[in-house]
């Protein structure tokens, strides 16, 4: 039997003072963890629709996607099995900050703050990378 890995997009939306969007997870894995929003790509969508979509549905924020801050493949960044993720920097254009579907809290947390939370996945990564690209 043919296995491939599953694919996943997350984002990492600025707000002001200097801060992050993360929702805390509802579900495991990583239960009651800090995360970046984010999920599973669907069938016949696009990776770009996904990422809006996801950010849409755990903070009820819209967003435009900025730029790729990279491509996380490590077979065991996911205790579920071997997923791929894309994640993007994304920028706030409308909505309420509101968790739902797999978010039992979200916020904007300072990014001084961030990496002192436990965080899901390997999101400590991809904010550390996301942190260098914001500061070139």
């Amino acid at each position: 039997m043919y296995k491939s890995p599953s694919l996943t997009v997350d984002a990492v939306i600025t707000c002001e003072n200097n801060s992050i969007v993360l929702i805390k997870r509802k579900k495991d894995p990583y239960k009651e963890s800090w995360a970046l929003p984010g999920g599973f790509v669907e069938y016949g969508e696009t990776v770009e629709s996904a990422a809006i979509r996801e950010v849409k549905e755990e903070t009820g924020l819209d967003v435009d996607l900025c730029k790729i801050v990279g491509v996380y493949s490590d077979p065991e960044r996911d205790p579920r099995g071997h997923t791929v993720t894309i994640c993007y920097l994304a920028m706030k254009t409308g909505g309420k900050l509101k968790a739902d579907t797999d978010a039992s809290d979200v916020q904007c947390i300072l990014k001084s703050e961030i990496l002192k939370l436990k965080l899901a996945f390997d999101h400590e990564t991809i904010l550390k990378d996301a942190f260098n690209l914001m500061n070139k």
